[in-house]
């Protein structure tokens, strides 16, 4: 099952977890995607007690694989949720980041979602640790982190600007898959040594005409990247903030009441602690709503027809 647009959502099956299945399904529903409603299922463990259970090993996991699909059939039997969408349920055995990897790679999928949180010991975690570790290590697809049990398709989209090439590709993406929502483009921005500019003694009335002047120009290239975007002006607001970025983000979406916020995911260190960027982390930790990250467009898969 492969199209033009594949939406792939995880599954722990967990209450959490549920948020994310009926978003995809509202995704999907307004996009005309596909959609694949995926759950992973480690048993690796159980190989250990086969000395102890023998053959009934097998036994045990096809018992809990057989749950599994009940449970699935359940989650996705209420046409309230459907959507009238017929969604392709599968059960993958493994560790749940590799066969979410995997099977988006096998869906060429152009979203992937997961819960926030799921059925973990780690509670005290801001998210899951599958979440966290996708969210990490992948480097092709947009992920979207969803926090809240939705009510309806999103209503009003923050989409976090920096001017780097995700940027242009995150404006996209917030019209592709919220195309009905109120769109914001922010722009949160620190000048460089400003601290040490002020320790200087650096007159304080020239920084703010400084800040002044950098805003307009911040501003002028936002509206120039909507316009690469295909946004029309009405289609649009923009907002420039001087502040510290990661918190300025969280204070807006707050501010505007937004259902999600699109950033950008950026690097490419080997160690994988380092590839979502502090700010894409503090946003991820501290935000209310849910969070679509973006990938760099220069390492996402072709989208052309």
């Amino acid at each position: 099952m492969t199209s033009a647009r594949t939406i792939l959502v995880a599954t722990d099956l967990s209450a959490p977890a549920r948020h994310a299945v009926e978003r995809a399904f509202l995704l999907a529903a307004s996009s005309g995607s596909e959609l694949c409603i995926l759950h992973a299922m480690e048993l690796d463990a159980l190989d250990s007690l086969r000395e102890m259970w023998g053959d009934d090993v097998s036994a045990v996991k096809a018992a809990l694989n057989s749950d599994a699909r009940k449970h699935l059939d359940e989650l996705t039997s209420a046409a309230a949720i459907r959507r009238g969408v017929a969604a392709r349920t599968c059960i993958a055995e493994g560790k749940p980041l590799n066969a979410i990897a995997a099977e988006a790679d096998a869906l060429d999928a152009r979203l992937v979602v997961i819960g926030a949180r799921g059925e973990s010991p780690l509670r005290h975690t801001v998210l899951g640790p599958t979440a966290a570790r996708l969210l990490r290590k992948s480097s092709q697809r947009p992920v979207l982190v969803v926090k809240n049990e939705p009510h309806a398709t999103y209503g009003c989209v923050l989409v976090a600007v920096d001017f780097s090439p995700v940027s242009l590709e995150a404006v996209r993406l917030a019209r592709r898959w919220a195309p009905k929502a109120d769109l914001v483009l922010l722009h949160a921005f620190e000048l460089p040594y400003e601290g040490k500019l002020r320790l200087a003694g650096v007159d304080a009335q020239e920084i703010r005409r400084y800040v002044t002047s950098s805003s307009e120009n911040r501003r002028e290239r936002l509206h120039e990247l909507a316009a690469t975007a295909g946004l029309a002006p009405a289609e649009y607001l923009v907002r420039v903030i001087h502040g510290d970025p990661a918190q300025q983000i969280i204070g807006v979406a707050q501010e505007l009441a937004s259902d999600l916020i699109v950033i950008g995911k950026h690097g490419s260190h080997l160690v994988e602690e380092f590839l979502l960027g502090s700010v894409t982390k503090h946003v991820l930790a501290e935000s209310r709503c849910d969070v679509l990250v973006i990938c760099d467009p220069r390492d996402a898969p072709d989208e052309s027809p």
